[in-house]
């Protein structure tokens, strides 16, 4: 059996080597994702040779995130699905995109069924779009940013140690404006912040606030995820304040993500008014996500 553990902040090292290698797109493969929502998956971590493993559900609910690193795939496979029969638990990988789909067809021909999973499929933008928000179709994107911009006052500044006191009572505030506490999913989501902010400078985050006279009214947080991609893991900002939420998008993607070919803002984890919020941004296309169950 393989011996799974909670991740820790110490694992992101080595963690991170590993997922260079396989150098994917997907939110599952950045060491930030797995380590703030582990307490909601009940994910765990080990190290199998060169290949980071992933376990998470419990039961008939549990499953293993398809392995990244670099090395001989089948036989990680292989010690999964061995690990899976120890536990007695059904064997089920996740995470597979399309590559990783035709990969393992590939490597056990007829062995696997595939499930899309439309709650986890992650919208991935070009980085140019979202700073130029150029087009017909981003035009009510531009009108809230120039009712926002027309106001004096704003300002915008990296999260720094200093600042990230502020961004956590900015965050207590939010939680309470639109009351948090009402049902699971929100609650998972806070904790999932809350982690990231309390270890923002271990996990090597970039970060963008904007103010209005002086106050926090939005700020987001990303970094890297691959070779051409950069991922948005955090974005908050009142509702009430016009064109905050697109133009702390556009500032900071502009600041940290220029260099970048591709934006992903993750999945919209089948929630309505975030799959049509992410739509609106008009995704150049959907990272889709596969779960692969044994024949």
């Amino acid at each position: 059996m393989i011996d799974f553990r909670q991740l820790t902040v110490s694992d992101k090292k080595w963690i991170d080597e590993l997922l260079r290698y396989a150098d994917y797109r997907g939110a599952e493969y950045c060491f930030t994702s797995l380590f703030i929502w582990d307490e909601a998956f009940f994910s765990r971590c080990a190290r199998y040779k060169d290949f980071l493993v992933l376990i998470s559900g419990k039961g008939d609910d549990t499953r293993y995130l398809y392995p990244a690193g670099r090395g001989d795939k089948k036989e990680v496979i292989e010690a999964l699905m061995a690990d899976a029969s120890e536990r007695g638990v059904p064997f089920v990988l996740i995470g597979l995109t399309g590559q990783t789909k035709a990969e393992l067809e590939e490597i056990f021909p007829q062995k696997f069924s595939f499930k899309p999973v439309r709650n986890s499929f992650d919208y991935i933008y070009e980085s140019e779009k979202l700073i130029s928000l150029s087009g017909k179709k981003l035009q009510p994107k531009r009108n809230h940013i120039n009712h926002f911009i027309s106001a004096p006052g704003w300002t915008y500044e990296e999260i720094t140690p200093a600042s990230l006191s502020e961004v956590v009572e900015f965050t207590r505030e939010w939680c309470k404006d639109i009351d948090c506490g009402k049902d699971q999913s929100l609650c998972l989501e806070s904790a999932a912040v809350f982690k990231c902010l309390s270890n923002y400078n271990d996990l090597n985050l970039k970060g963008g606030i904007l103010k209005v006279d002086g106050k926090i009214v939005a700020y987001t947080i990303g970094e890297p995820i691959n070779s051409d991609t950069f991922i948005v893991h955090v974005e908050k900002a009142f509702a009430s304040v016009r064109g905050a939420y697109p133009m702390i998008n556009k500032e900071f993607v502009t600041r940290e993500a220029a260099g970048f070919k591709y934006v992903n803002r993750e999945d919209d984890a089948g929630d309505e008014g975030l799959r049509n919020a992410k739509e609106s941004y008009i995704p150049a296309f959907m990272l889709e996500k596969y779960a692969a169950f044994v024949i």
